[in-house]
């Protein structure tokens, strides 16, 4: 099947979560629910529609007063930065994530293009932006720090978990992941996991667990090391990039939600467990409180593409 028929049959389905969205999240008065926005491997110095899913970005966190932004990694092409001076950092994300709704903290993972280059000078640049938030290869931000305890977000470091970037062991990227811990990364997400308290824990990283897209699909070492910690823990949700397209696939009670298509696209097409894939540039919306999720795509033209609401119980909506 391809990601055209099942784009058309999804997003039928989703759009007619709208009444539910209001009700099930909107309508809430009693805490203002936790709203931001998702976008993945973007950094192409505003091409390929990157400042278009900009400018999108930038309206929609105005309409939803939304708190940050989760970046999924690949954050600068082709070969991440080489400082915190490097003029991508003006040229791929300063100079166009401009509106002022945008001037709001990005939690940021790093993805393997950016092991390409120097990835310690992206943890560094925090210490000089207002809004760039990477204190460490893999952290967790608690829900008192994003502004609602319903939720505590934990960014784990994919690409030292990929056998294939130790491969070339002269290249860049496999000097980088060399020098990190597996063992201590994965430890401390099972850890952090079980002392979470949250009523949502949300996992992201750069690379998939599950996925459809034509570029990547599953990563094996993430469905062998990552999905199991999932599951344990009662995680309902991994955010990706990795493969360019927007995805939502649900496997074993845990939301997969893909949010690769910051700029260039790639074909994908439904797998086991799709809800919804669309080969379109874009970006996601998460808005949250206690006892429901409401998810949402749009494309670079500002139009909803897709909207499903996510309970505590792992039911999607529709």
């Amino acid at each position: 099947m391809s990601f055209e028929t099942v784009n058309r049959r999804t997003v039928v389905a989703g759009l007619a979560a709208g009444a539910v969205l209001s009700t099930a999240i909107g309508a809430r008065a009693a805490a203002k629910p936790l709203d931001f926005l998702m976008i993945g491997d973007w950094g192409r110095d505003g091409a390929e529609h990157q400042r278009d899913v900009a400018v999108q970005m930038g309206k929609a966190s105005a309409t939803r007063s939304s708190r940050f932004v989760l970046a999924v990694g690949d954050n600068f092409y082709d070969d991440g930065v080489d400082s915190i001076t490097d003029p991508q950092w003006k040229t791929s994300f300063e100079d166009v994530y401009t509106d002022p709704a945008l001037q709001i903290p990005w939690q940021v993972a790093l993805g393997n293009h950016d092991y390409r280059g120097n990835p310690q000078a992206q943890i560094d640049y925090a210490a000089t932006s207002s809004r760039w938030r990477m204190p460490a290869r893999y952290f967790k931000v608690s829900g008192a720090e994003l502004g609602n305890p319903a939720m505590d977000l934990f960014v784990i470091d994919t690409s030292p978990l990929v056998h294939k970037y130790r491969d070339k062991v002269q290249s860049v990227i496999a000097q980088n992941v060399m020098k990190q811990d597996v063992r201590a990364q994965l430890d401390w997400l099972d850890k952090a996991l079980g002392e979470s308290t949250a009523a949502w824990k949300i996992v992201a990283g750069h690379h998939t667990v599950r996925s459809g897209g034509s570029g990547h699909g599953d990563t094996p070492e993430l469905v062998e090391m990552i999905k199991p910690i999932l599951e344990r823990h009662g995680v309902q949700a991994y955010i990706a990039g990795h493969d360019h397209d927007m995805q939502h696939i649900v496997d074993n009670g845990v939301d997969y939600i893909l949010c690769g298509a910051g700029s260039e696209v790639r074909p994908v097409a439904s797998v086991k467990g799709t809800q919804f894939c669309l080969s379109r540039s874009g970006f996601g919306a998460i808005s949250l409180d206690t006892d429901a999720m409401a998810l949402e795509f749009r494309d670079f033209t500002g139009a909803t593409v897709y909207q499903r609401v996510i309970t505590r119980e792992r039911r999607a909506v529709a």
